[in-house]
Parts: structure tokens; C-alpha cells; sequence
């Protein structure tokens, strides 16, 4: 069963949340090819480029040129939360809109957007990329007799 999201995140800011992700889980590694992104998450190269240097631009990651060149992260995962990757990528961008006078409804998806954004911005990259190695290791074959 699939959960809908509450939360319109375009496919530009999926893509860098994936790409982020990704650096996270090979942080401590030498630069990551930009191809070897694009083929781990399933990303098409020619956007991801745009979007890697979107992300440098914005400070999230350095790159090395050269041979064994690629991008790495700016900065600790830990220092790097999901609501800041978003709110890069989409322009500030993340609630809908207020409006003067609001009424019950929208008082009301003015506190899920409230809810939304603690959750992203306490969760980090290091956090996302504990969980996903911990998911990971659960579900290797253990062939021991």
C-alpha cells in the first residue's frame, strides 16, 4: 500500500533529495561520479547535472574535476536537513499560502504544514542514510546452516 504525501514536491527537488542521499551514503568515500549518481538513483544524467550544480551553487556540495573527479558534500550529513534541501530547490517554497482572513480549513492545513516542516527540518541526511543501510543489512540472506 502506497501513502499519499501531503507535501506537492516537484521532481527537480525528488531528484536532489535523492542526489543528496546518495552523497550521504558514500560520505567518508573519494568524489562521486556524476554517472554513478545518476545510475544509482535512477536519474536521468543530463538533469541531474543541472540539478548537482544547483546544489553547489547553494553550498550543499563541492566538486573535484579531473579524472577522479565528481561531487561530494559541503559539509557533515548531519548538518544537512531535508526542509533546507527543499526550500533550496523549490525557492523557499513549502505551505501553501496564507490567506487574511482564514477560516477552519485553512487554519487547519496551517498546522499540517506546521507538522511537516518540524519533521523535515529535524531529519538529516545522516539520519536518512542510518536508517536506509540499517533497511539494508535487515534483509541480507543469512545462508549459515
Amino acid at each position: 500500500m502506497q501513502t499519499a504525501t501531503l507535501m506537492n514536491v516537484s521532481v527537480k527537488c525528488e531528484y536532489a533529495l535523492r542526489a543528496i542521499l546518495e552523497l550521504a551514503l558514500r560520505s567518508g568515500e573519494e568524489p562521486t561520479r556524476i554517472a554513478d549518481v545518476a545510475a544509482s538513483q535512477q536519474i536521468p544524467q543530463k538533469f541531474l547535472e543541472t540539478i548537482l550544480a544547483e546544489l553547489k551553487k547553494s553550498g550543499f556540495l563541492e566538486s573535484k574535476r579531473g579524472a577522479e573527479g565528481g561531487y561530494m558534500l559541503a559539509r557533515p550529513a548531519e548538518m544537512i536537513t531535508v526542509g533546507q534541501v527543499l526550500r533550496s530547490v523549490e525557492g523557499g517554497r513549502t505551505g501553501r499560502a496564507t490567506l487574511d482572513n482564514p477560516g477552519p480549513l485553512e487554519t487547519f492545513w496551517g498546522r499540517v504544514d506546521n507538522a511537516v516542516a518540524a519533521v523535515i527540518d529535524r531529519t538529516t541526511f545522516a539520519e536518512l542514510a542510518r536508517e536506509w543501510r540499517e533497511r539494508q543489512t535487515r534483509f541480507v540472506p543469512n545462508w549459515e546452516i
